[in-house]
């Protein structure tokens, strides 16, 4: 079983770094308010990064007597506390900045600057996205980005690949709003571009958040996963038929309960033996199996 990778993450991280240099520097220079909120948006991108690389570290912890089944789950915790910044520092704080500029009316400045720290920021954000993608089709390459945000058991990656997209169509929209006030003079256009980077922001934190609560609630591993694991024990010979199955995603390990009728055994012994191999063979087809419960049974009218 493969630890986690931190690579779309410090892609995103070393991308999101450059572009909020590049947009507060460019917010101050041309007081645009779309700006000021994108540089937000990417300054509280870098702190999620840097709290999902600490949770994956904290994820690693081995099992205590505390915690028998170690910290695997501490990344969904970490990643819920990513999506509520990304909702509160990032789209509340974009809706009240657009807000404060819409009341106040303030001219925008230098606007062709803005407008070119937005382009090179859209690249820098491509590439970001790019690795994200990357490590999504390498794992699940038969699999759309819709069907893989609602099936996945990454917290991590959702949530980049999450910031990601939002943060392309937020430049998309703060570079209209810029372009139509450059264009026509009303600073209004870059006010209400700020107030839609904002919604934007929370739409998608909502979004996530609402996939990573339900990991922590508690998951089976993604159906294609449990497909799998039900079909490799239907297999066996030394199993008359599965009773019930039932798994339990822990960060990037599973749990496997199964209850199952097994064939005549001359002894009890010799039942044992035969769970234990069961056991032995399915942690080797399936490494991410960490842990199998197993309990021979016989069907109930």
């Amino acid at each position: 079983m493969k630890e986690e990778s931190p690579k779309a993450i410090i892609y995103a991280l070393a991308a999101n770094f450059g572009i909020a240099v590049c947009k507060f520097a460019a917010a101050s220079f041309t007081g645009s308010g779309s700006m000021f909120a994108e540089a937000i948006h990417s300054t509280a991108d870098c702190g999620n990064q840097l709290l999902l690389l600490f949770g994956l570290r904290q994820a690693r912890r081995p099992a205590s007597p505390l915690h028998p089944m170690g910290g695997g789950r501490e990344i969904n915790f970490y990643s819920l506390l990513v999506a509520l910044l990304l909702f509160f520092v990032g789209g509340a704080f974009s809706v009240y900045e657009g807000v404060h500029r819409l009341m106040a009316r303030e001219p925008l400045q230098y606007a062709y600057v803005a407008l070119v720290v937005l382009g090179v920021s859209v690249v820098l954000e491509a590439f970001s996205l790019w690795g994200a993608l990357r490590e999504i089709r390498r794992v699940h390459p038969e699999k759309n980005i819709w069907r893989w945000f609602r099936e996945t058991r990454e917290s991590e990656l959702l949530v980049v690949a999450g910031e990601d997209i939002a943060a392309l169509v937020g430049l998309a929209i703060a570079f209209a709003a810029v372009l139509l006030t450059l264009v026509t003079g009303n600073p209004v256009y870059d006010a209400f571009g700020s107030i839609a980077v904002g919604l934007l922001l929370m739409v998608i934190a909502g979004l996530v958040a609402r996939e990573v609560k339900s990991m922590i609630v508690g998951e089976s591993a993604s159906p294609e996963v449990r497909r799998a694991i039900e079909a490799h024990l239907r297999a066996r010979s030394e199993i008359r038929g599965i009773i019930n199955m039932i798994t339990l995603q822990w960060g990037r390990h599973v749990v496997v309960a199964v209850q199952a009728e097994m064939i005549d055994y001359a002894s009890g012994r010799a039942m044992v033996d035969a769970i234990n191999i069961i056991e032995a063979d399915l942690q080797a087809a399936f490494p991410q199996v960490r842990w199998v419960f197993f309990e021979p049974d016989v069907p109930r009218a």
